[in-house]
């Protein structure tokens, strides 16, 4: 496993992030709670010493099974969990951001983590309604009272992170990264260079990176691919699997999976300190971390973005 020093937060991470969102259950399919369970004890077993999860991940479905998973380990791993997102009746996000929904989401997530702070508190959408004052302020009081260490944000833009650090510490940024996104390169970039720790989510396009998904897949209404990501609907998902082509040439050279070759793409690009990962058994949490075993050649990285760039523009 590689490891690297989060911005300037002084946290030594893996590469590689443990994400939750697919075990929580919630328009992911069906999820094993024993086989997720394995699967978090063996990534954290091959050097993997992060954590990602949220409330919102199946109605704190997710931050439940990391609270039993992690129960005995708390020690070996770091924690990042978020706020500022509730859900309906219905499972549906709300996006609440005040004082009062911040301190007692927190309240909440310790509850279900089974731990008595947060190394990585992360709002995880602005409500674009609450000032960010009363935002960092809440978060600020968190931290004083010991109850998380570090914060951030996923999803917030640089104007937005601005206007954070008026009223208190933005350590920690996430946005989605990957071959099929790059609309966040640019505040990623700016970010590192700030010395704000950078995250990518969606390192693997819903899985359409993996290699795994060769023809128009059908999923059941409310699943997450299809609903959050815009991957495999027409035309893009035709420019996707030309993409595939090219990344199975650098595949078959070095006799790795396909999801090896994506993951080195953006563990390599230079400004994201670690990549969140699902992982739903101890066959994907071995293959995710085989991919930090080996590294692209530059002449490798060159073709790829070739193949990017004559694929999907």
């Amino acid at each position: 496993m590689r490891y690297t020093t989060l911005g300037n937060t002084g946290l030594e991470v893996s590469a590689a992030v443990v994400g939750t969102w697919a075990i929580g259950g919630a328009g992911w399919g069906e999820v094993n709670e024993a086989d997720s369970i394995r699967a978090i004890h063996a990534m954290l077993e091959r050097g993997v010493n992060i954590i990602d999860t949220a409330p919102f991940y199946g109605c704190g479905a997710a931050e439940e099974l990391v609270g039993r998973a992690v129960f005995k380990k708390r020690g070996d791993c770091l924690l990042v969990t978020k706020g500022g997102v509730l859900w309906d009746e219905s499972g549906k996000p709300i996006k609440r951001c005040d004082r009062e929904t911040i301190i007692s989401g927190c309240e909440d997530s310790l509850r279900r983590l089974n731990t008595d702070y947060i190394d990585v508190f992360l709002i995880h959408w602005h409500d674009e309604t609450t000032p960010m004052e009363e935002i960092a302020r809440a978060v600020e009081d968190l931290r004083r009272a010991g109850k998380i260490r570090f914060a951030g944000a996923s999803n917030f833009t640089e104007e937005m992170i601005g206007e954070y650090n008026k009223h208190g510490s933005f350590e920690v940024l996430q946005q989605p990264y990957s071959m099929v996104n790059r609309e966040f390169e640019k505040l990623l970039k700016w970010a590192h260079g700030e010395g704000i720790g950078t995250m990518s989510y969606g390192s693997l396009g819903a899985g359409i990176l993996t290699g795994g998904i060769r023809t128009l897949p059908n999923f059941a209404p409310g699943d997450m691919r299809s609903v959050f990501y815009d991957y495999f609907s027409e035309p893009k998902f035709s420019k996707i699997m030309a993409l595939l082509k090219h990344l199975d040439n650098i595949a078959e050279k070095y006799s790795v999976p396909v999801a090896q070759v994506t993951v080195n793409w953006s563990a390599q690009s230079g400004f994201l300190d670690t990549l969140l990962m699902g992982v739903r058994n101890e066959a994907e949490a071995d293959e995710n971390c085989a991919a930090f075993e080996w590294e692209l050649t530059g002449e490798d990285i060159a073709y790829i973005n070739r193949s990017i760039e004559s694929t999907l523009s």
